[in-house]
């Protein structure tokens, strides 16, 4: 393994063990056994190496929530929406330091520019990969702008059920509480 990779699982450990608002560039040289100059010719700064780190959590997130959303071929959108909920759910509990590490980039966010743009380059290319997802479940085009309706909305429940979940586990609805609001919603609205 290179510096560039040490460094990127270092980070990804501290994420875990420190949260991303108290790793500091000697958190991560000790951590990866690399030098304080791999970091600026790797990423840049410390922020632009966490980022990088984040983004790999967030891929590994999406990877494992299309896993499970895929996990029955002949499920509905509506069905691969509540495998996709429930696979959440479940992961939450071993995932609580990465997710508040989360939470305390996007508090930072607003205060610099680049952090800014990396986590919502992170949500763009989540937002296509659910979309391109939709879209074969519906066979559809990806350029069908319902695909990328749905993304969104999905992903909106993922994040909002997540800090939901950060701030009382107990009170968070189930993915089959959701299932069945959806489905209110929808005769309310009939």
């Amino acid at each position: 393994m290179g510096h560039r990779e040490q460094l990127l699982v270092a980070a990804r450990q501290l994420l875990e063990d420190k949260g991303y608002a108290h790793i500091t560039a000697r958190d991560l040289v000790a951590a990866s056994g690399t030098n304080l100059a791999s970091i600026g010719y790797h990423f840049g700064s410390k922020a632009g190496l966490l980022n990088a780190a984040l983004g790999m959590v967030f891929e590994e997130w999406t990877t494992q929530l299309t896993t499970a959303a895929l996990a029955e071929p002949d499920a509905s959108p509506i069905e691969r929406a509540h495998l996709a909920w429930a696979a959440l759910l479940d992961s939450l509990t071993g995932r609580r330091a990465l997710l508040v590490s989360f939470m305390e980039a996007l508090a930072q966010a607003d205060r610099d520019p680049q952090l800014r743009e990396q986590l919502a380059g992170m949500y763009r290319n989540t937002r296509r990969h659910v979309a391109e997802l939709v879209a074969a479940a519906l066979d559809a085009s990806v350029a069908d702008p319902r695909c990328t309706a749905v993304a969104s909305w999905v992903m909106a429940v993922c994040d909002g059920l997540s800090m939901q979940w950060l701030l009382d586990p107990a009170s968070t609805p189930a993915g089959e509480h959701l299932l069945r609001g959806l489905a209110d919603l929808r005769a309310i609205s009939e």
